[in-house]
């Protein structure tokens, strides 16, 4: 029996579909186990910028680091596009992994077996399953560095090279090494594989990646490394994705290639996500889809995304397994008996629900 705080940021678009769909199937896990789950909505994103003129106001972050755990649905969308960037909506995102301490991501690409007809790959490929554990660092690199415009100078011939922008990347030891260790952990409960994606043909950043997990790597000798260059690896994850299990990668890499995952899994509406930091502080779980605000309203977002990514928050924050099993089986379930949004109804045979009517049967198949 458990009381829990949970900060939920609808977000903007698809976001409060999704969202407070989530929360009516967190609650029903609340009443079969004899929880109870309190609910703080708050706003971050678009939907933040319009009510305070701020994309993070700070009662949101502070609201956040007071709770067990943070549900996120998403945000962003064309209305706020011409913002200048550090006004974007993007930037709630970045705000609250450093305002939390978020420095691990992960985002699961797992094909569900009722789900082989939408994954765009030959059968030879994907017969042994997918199931691959992407390790993204969430608060160095690219997204964080220095940035900004400068005159670019006179080219060698002379001519004026007008505006130039620029984004930095760097990267710490103590950066790589947690987050190094995140990846060996998981795969000493998985097929202890890990394969650390860089570009150190190219960058120093992915040389000191290799330095730095290689001397982890020796803490865990059960543990195989293969190391990989980002390019070739998004290659393999379509030539053989069944052979990857933990991938340990920078910040924008994992960025790039869990989407590609998320596509080779059937459809991105599927794919969790978990941000993680210290033990003990609030996660923050969301789909890894975006605002999708085209659909917005229409109920026909696929929502199983932030279910499953509930179902994270309940495994890794709050320390419920068997709620956790009991959600997954439960959307497992659903998808067996041919239930499916727009976006993963690969087949006539199938029964197209709404955004609302898939939630229901999720909550009706929880045992």
């Amino acid at each position: 029996m458990g009381s829990f705080n949970i900060a939920v940021i609808p977000g903007d678009g698809i976001g409060p579909e999704v969202t407070n769909g989530t929360c009516e199937v967190l609650q029903v896990i609340a009443q079969k186990y004899g929880h109870s789950f309190h609910f703080e909505e708050l706003l971050a994103g678009g939907s933040a910028i319009d009510a305070t003129g701020e994309t993070l106001p700070a009662s949101t972050l502070a609201a956040c680091k007071k709770s067990d755990a943070v549900l996120l649905g998403a945000v962003g969308g064309p209305k706020w596009d011409s913002l200048p960037g550090k006004q974007r909506p993007e930037q709630a995102l970045l705000g609250l992994r450093a305002g939390l301490g978020l420095y691990a991501n992960l985002r699961p690409a797992v094909l569900h077996k009722e789900l082989s007809q939408a994954c765009p790959l030959k059968d030879k490929y994907v017969a042994d399953g997918i199931d691959i554990m992407i390790v993204r660092e969430l608060t160095g690199g690219i997204y964080f560095g220095e940035r900004g415009r400068r005159d670019g100078g006179k080219s060698p011939d002379g001519q004026d090279m007008g505006q130039e922008a620029y984004d930095t990347e760097s990267y710490s030891v103590l950066e790589i090494e947690r987050i190094a260790r995140v990846g060996f952990e998981l795969a000493m409960g998985r097929k202890k594989k890990v394969f650390c994606i860089d570009k150190a043909n190219i960058l120093e950043t992915s040389r000191l990646w290799r330095e730095v997990v290689g001397r982890v790597s020796l803490e865990y000798p059960e543990v195989e490394v293969e190391y990989m260059y980002v390019d070739n690896a998004s290659m393999q994850l379509v030539r053989r994705p069944s052979d990857f299990d933990v991938m340990i990668t920078s910040n924008i890499f994992g960025d790039i290639l869990s989407d590609e995952a998320g596509m080779i899994t059937g459809s991105i509406g599927m794919l969790p996500s978990a941000s993680l930091g210290a033990p003990g502080k609030p996660g923050m779980y969301e789909p890894v889809h975006g605002s999708a605000p085209d659909i917005a309203g229409l109920n026909k977002a696929n929502p199983l995304a932030t279910i499953l990514s509930a179902a994270m928050m309940l495994r890794w924050t709050l320390g419920l397994r068997k709620e956790a099993d009991a959600i997954e089986n439960a959307v497992s379930k659903v998808l067996s008996e041919g239930y499916r949004t727009i976006d993963i109804a690969y087949s006539e045979e199938c029964t197209v629900l709404g955004t609302r009517e898939m939630t229901q049967k999720v909550i009706l198949s929880i045992v």
